[in-house]
This record gives structure tokens, C-alpha cells and sequence, in this order.
């Protein structure tokens, strides 16, 4: 099902600009289109997860200079029979986290330093078990996708405004058109996000549950972590990689609009499906 989803994402992207370009340069404009785009399925495959994380200028770090939050990986990545991913903090003080990569060999954690000196090491374990399930269904893969295409539709969006502003030809006859597709663009990137993040959310919160055999953990988790999201909005956030974290970045914002197109389930919704697993994952 997940190469199914990586596929469509990246037919959709190639699609995507292969039309665009025909319709703002014709034959050539598509034949360039298909060209940028089919560099951007390949740098999207192997290198979204390391912009990703030079974007929040995340560190690596090993057993000898983060011993405590290493090991809590190491041990959730035996319990969940995968590879142990590369371990990264980020130099941010609002608590959050998120898992990138290509698959389970090429997977990489983060959380940000407010996160780890906020929650006890029971709720880090809920978090990173969370990244962890994540990283075992190669939703990581999906995500970074994701937000490369993400990006790359709000670049179309810009072509087109001004393109409708300044363009010639055949295109000066439809400014109306460009301008409403510019539009259109940036919406159908959040549809596309919150389609693919809001049930891989649920999914990964379940997967945390049976890895720990505690959801409880990963309860009181959320539960903080979504009160201090709402405090305050992570000072690198982009709206491209929002999907990425286990809490919405941009919760702090009260944009009533924008969250009709939130990437993440309601935090009450999620700790209310954990508290169906109590019991069961014993």
C-alpha cells in the first residue's frame, strides 16, 4: 500500500508540472516541465529527508553525547524489529518531533530539545515509539514526499501569478484562468497532506501503543505536547513539512480557515482512540 501511495505521489508531481508547463510554454514548456520534474522525483527519493533536516538544522547525536535519549531509541527500534534509524535533536524550544527517510536502513528521528526537557522518559518513549511505527509502515518515505511536492506546488502557484500578471502570447488571453489556477494550487497541497497525514497519525499512535504496551505514555505526551504547541509556533515551521511532526507546528496560530486543512487529527480524537487500547496491548 505505501509503494502504492509513493508511486501516485510521484506520478502526481510529474503530472502536475508537465501540465503546467504546457500550458504556460506549450510543447517545449512541457518537455522542460517533465525534465525538472523527473530531478525532482529523484532528489525528492534520496534527499528530502536531509533538507528536511538541515532545514530545522537538526544535530546528530550518538550514546557518548545524548547517552539517555539514544538508548530510548535503540531500545523502541529492537522492540519494533527495525534498524536502528540516525538519532537527531533540534535546537528549538517548543516541543516536537518527527521521522524521515526513504525506509527502515535510511530512517532518521528528531526531537527538538524543548521536547526532551519537557516530557519524562515514559512519554519520550510514547513520542519515539510514535516515530518509530512511522518509520516501521514507511510512512517517513510518504511524508517527504509529500512535502517536497508540497513546495514545489507553491512554487507553480507563484509562476502562475505572475505569469498571469506579466506573461504574452497565447497565456495573455487567460489571466483569469492562471490566477484562479494559482489559487487552486496551494489549496489542493493541503488537501494532499491532510489526506495522507491525518489516518497515519491515528495508525502511528496505535503502533506506539503496542510497541510500549503503555498508550498512557504517549497519552500525557500529546496531552503536554499540545498545550505548549499552542503557545507558541516553532520558529523554522514551514506549512511544507507540518505533516512531518507528531503535533501540529502551527497550532499556536488560530487560523480557524487553515484548520479545516490541518495535517493532524484533533489531540483530543487521538489520546481518546489510546484510551480504547488500554487493555488490549497488554
Amino acid at each position: 500500500m505505501e509503494v502504492f501511495k509513493t508511486i501516485f505521489l510521484l506520478t502526481a508531481l510529474t503530472l502536475l508540472f508537465v501540465f503546467i508547463g504546457g500550458y504556460i510554454g506549450g510543447q517545449s514548456g512541457m518537455l522542460i516541465a517533465f525534465g525538472i520534474a523527473a530531478a525532482m522525483n529523484f532528489f525528492s527519493y534520496f534527499y528530502s529527508d536531509k533538507l528536511v533536516l538541515k532545514h530545522y538544522k537538526a544535530v546528530e547525536v550518538n550514546r557518548q553525547n545524548a547517552r539517555g535519549f539514544y538508548e530510548i531509541v535503540e531500545s523502541l527500534a529492537q522492540k519494533a524489529n527495525i534498524p536502528m534509524p540516525k538519532v537527531y535533536i533540534i535546537p528549538e524550544a517548543v516541543p516536537n518531533a518527527f521521522a524521515t527517510g526513504r525506509n527502515p536502513k535510511n530512517a532518521a528521528v528528531a526531537a527538538t530539545e524543548g521536547l526532551l526537557n519537557l516530557l519524562s522518559k515514559e512519554e519520550i518513549e510514547g513520542v519515539m515509539a510514535h516515530e518509530l511505527s512511522h518509520v516501521r509502515h514507511y510512512d517517513i518515505l510518504v511524508g517527504s514526499i509529500a512535502a517536497t511536492i508540497a513546495g514545489a506546488i507553491a512554487v507553480i502557484a507563484n509562476i502562475m501569478q505572475y505569469g498571469a500578471m506579466f506573461s504574452a502570447g497565447r497565456n495573455r488571453q487567460n489571466p483569469f484562468i492562471m490566477i484562479v489556477i494559482a489559487i487552486i494550487l496551494p489549496i489542493a497541497a493541503m488537501i494532499i497532506q491532510m489526506a495522507i497525514s491525518r489516518e497515519r497519525e491515528y495508525k502511528a499512535d496505535e503502533g506506539a501503543a503496542k510497541i510500549t504496551k503503555h498508550p498512557e505514555w504517549l497519552q500525557s505526551a500529546l496531552s503536554k505536547l499540545d498545550t505548549y504547541a499552542k503557545g507558541g509556533v516553532m520558529r523554522q515551521a514551514s506549512q511544507e513539512s507540518a505533516h512531518m511532526f507528531i503535533v501540529n507546528p502551527f497550532s499556536g496560530k488560530n487560523i480557524s480557515f487553515a484548520n479545516l486543512f490541518s495535517t493532524h487529527p484533533s489531540t483530543a480524537d487521538r489520546i481518546a482512540r489510546l484510551e480504547m487500547l488500554k487493555g488490549k496491548v497488554q
